[in-house]
């Protein structure tokens, strides 16, 4: 007798005003299985995982559980189905404990009637048996806050499973995780696997996608491509089948030609002693520079050092020869060098704004008028002239750029930033949970700026991204600068490592920051 899937979701359309999200969408998922779900930002993959969260209600279509026809109108009902969502922006209550986020309003209590309390030791027991189940090592009275990234995760993932859930939605999981972290990551859900939960797991990470699913579904413009056994495909084949197109080459030819130095910085030490010490480089015109490392090397913090986010205990900076202070954004503006930050949706993008409105809000002064009033029309203008000139996707600059995708955000925000006519880009991860299309019309933009003279600094934590679109690599290990090397030249063996250098070689390294280890 054949197997029923413990999930179809048959027909699923929904549309926004002005966008037609999903158009007649099917989804079956096998039980125990990992079932990955692709395509390209604004395929619509996160659409119909809040419908199937009860986030969002389908205009048509029908949802099946365990072969049951089911009315999801609420992540209530959702959760009381037996489908749980781990959402990419983990949202944790921060300031309480690690077992009261899990068992958040449904503390087991104690007592009758009107005299009744949680139950704190009962919660704690039903805590640390569902941690020895998942092999997950949290004290559940830490304080969730104070946990990283990977911790929370796997505190989502626990809760999730307390809900008795037979499908577990993970959105872009492995996005903030590191090495290790990703492996740990995939041992909890090989065990869930293994007692028969199903996965439905949305990532652009190919070499994951491949190593830890089953099967790959693919979605392209709000429709359904095909289900396909992950065994029989290969990155090439997903990337065609996600884009449409054959993708031969990831990264665009690099034509731009560095020119003489227009940014130098010459022993830059942050005021906090854990941050990046006695950092040296230059920058060229027209230049891309890579800037790699693992995490905790302080790239972020370096480069918000140069916007004059952080401040600096010593150390000195120079554009086109003369020396400059930045101390605040309002100074690097001054001196035309523009941050483009790694959280878009926490630290880039107004999410209720338009896309007009984040577009001129770095370069309000441009639009005002004798009484200081926004001259809407020629804000317009000008965000409707970038939304051609980059291909954004949206129904019009009046769209609320929180509807628009990772991608079309991105250009949107590059769009705000050229407003502003920078010298000096720096680029904190540019594609970061952005597919593969939307990635190769952003690093089109990033060599055509190179191109016309602009001076790009580019944190990147994705190897072959730092290799495929850098002139040079600087990488950076705990806070010092270990190395910098040709991109023609620079192999991945050879930046991991430069990127692992303890702080003790880094600092023998260091006594020639000024020109580092170059290679």
């Amino acid at each position: 007798m054949k197997e029923l899937n413990v999930l179809e979701m048959r027909g699923i359309s929904k549309g926004f005003p002005g966008v037609q999200a999903l158009s007649n969408v099917t989804l079956k998922v096998k039980p125990g299985t990992v079932h990955a779900l692709m395509g390209e930002n604004g395929a619509g993959k996160s659409t119909l995982m809040k419908c199937l969260f009860g986030i969002y209600k389908p205009d048509e279509g029908e949802i099946y559980i365990d072969g049951n026809k089911m009315a999801i109108n609420s992540s209530k009902d959702a959760l009381n189905s037996g489908v749980s969502m781990i959402h990419q922006e983990l949202h944790p209550v921060p300031h309480r404990n690690v077992m009261e986020n899990i068992w958040l309003g449904r503390f087991p209590e104690s007592g009758f009637g009107p005299f009744k309390f949680i139950n704190h030791k009962r919660m704690y027991e039903d805590t640390l048996k569902l941690f020895r189940d998942l092999e997950i090592d949290i004290d559940p009275y830490a304080r969730t806050g104070s946990l990283s990234v990977s911790k929370i995760q796997s505190l989502e993932i626990a809760k999730a499973v307390s809900f008795h859930s037979k499908v577990i939605v993970m959105d872009e999981p492995t996005s903030s995780l590191t090495g290790n972290e990703v492996e740990q990551l995939f041992s909890i859900i090989n065990r869930l696997r293994k007692r028969g939960v199903s996965i439905i797991y949305i990532s652009h990470k190919m070499e994951e996608i491949l190593r830890i699913s089953d099967e790959v579904t693919i979605m392209r413009d709000g429709q359904y491509v095909g289900t396909w056994e992950s065994n029989d495909l290969t990155t090439d084949l997903i990337i065609t089948r996600m884009v449409g197109r054959d993708l031969k080459e990831r990264f665009p030819e690099r034509t731009n030609v560095p020119g003489s130095t227009l940014l130098k910085v010459e022993k830059l030490t942050s005021s906090n002693p854990k941050s990046f010490q006695n950092v040296s480089f230059e920058l060229k015109r027209g230049e891309i520079l890579g800037l790699g490392g693992l995490v905790g090397a302080q790239r972020t913090e370096l480069i918000e050092a140069l916007f004059g986010l952080r401040s600096v205990a010593s150390g000195s900076l120079s554009i086109d020869g003369k020396p400059v202070r930045i101390k605040s954004p309002a100074d690097a503006k001054k001196h035309k060098i523009a941050l483009l930050t790694e959280e878009r949706r926490v630290t880039g993008i107004f999410p209720v704004l338009s896309v007009y409105e984040n577009t001129i809000i770095a370069n309000l002064g441009r639009y005002e008028n004798k009484l200081g009033l926004i001259n809407e029309s020629k804000g317009k203008a000008d965000a409707a002239l970038n939304v051609e000139k980059f291909r954004t996707k949206t129904p019009s600059v009046n769209q609320q750029i929180r509807y628009l995708s990772g991608g079309n955000q991105q250009k949107v925000l590059l769009a705000r930033w050229l407003l502003t006519d920078p010298d000096i880009l720096l680029l904190d991860e540019p594609t970061r949970g952005i597919d593969v299309g939307a990635k190769y019309e952003i690093y089109s933009i990033i060599i055509d700026l190179a191109k016309q003279g602009k001076s790009i600094i580019m944190i990147s934590s994705e190897m072959p991204e730092l290799l495929g679109m850098s002139d040079r690599i600087m990488v950076m290990s705990e806070g010092r600068l270990s190395g910098i090397v040709d991109g023609k030249q620079a192999t991945e063996q050879e930046i991991m490592r430069l990127a692992a250098q303890q702080r003790s070689s880094a600092t023998a390294g260091g006594q020639a920051n000024e020109h580092a280890i170059t290679v």
